[in-house]
């Protein structure tokens, strides 16, 4: 699993949001972005988080961030997940998790004794140039965007 550490230059991605839109980190160019990873759509911590970034989206937007979500998902699941919760911000699917691995949150996970390989909840932080400014690596997902602001805060 690659190890991102921050300074770096983020992994180039390119992948189909819910409306089968191409999207990639250089439509991006010149921005900060808020990259995040999440395991599932319409899971509870899932829905938190994004609904969390939903709620607060006009402050991230006017504070100059641009946020994607990323998760296995396909984009039929992306786009009922964007409609039942009015999410104003592009998901990307990575059915094949090859973003997840270039960014190495793609890992083994363990629930009730079982165990899988899923996503590791994770969030960058990518500044104007295109490099890892911050990596928030336990999400509060009912509180994410204020995690978010203060990592901002502290570059």
């Amino acid at each position: 699993m690659t190890q991102l550490t921050i300074g770096k230059k983020a992994p180039a991605l390119k992948g189909v949001d819910q409306n089968g839109n191409p999207i990639s980190l250089n439509d991006f160019k010149g921005k900060k972005v808020v990259l995040y990873f999440y395991p599932k759509d319409n899971t509870p911590g899932c829905t938190a988080q994004a609904c969390n970034l939903r709620d607060h989206y006009t402050e991230l937007l006017q504070k100059g961030y641009a946020v994607i979500g990323i998760s296995p998902d396909d984009a039929k699941s992306h786009k009922k997940f964007e409609e039942k919760f009015d999410l104003p911000f592009p998901l990307i699917a990575d059915t094949d998790h090859s973003i997840a691995e270039k960014y190495g949150v793609w890992g083994l996970k363990k629930f009730m004794g079982r165990e899988y390989m899923g996503i590791q909840r994770t969030t960058f932080l990518i500044n104007e140039s295109g490099n890892i400014a911050g990596i928030i690596d336990k999400p509060d997902t009912k509180n994410h965007t204020a995690q978010i602001l203060e990592a901002w805060q502290q570059l």
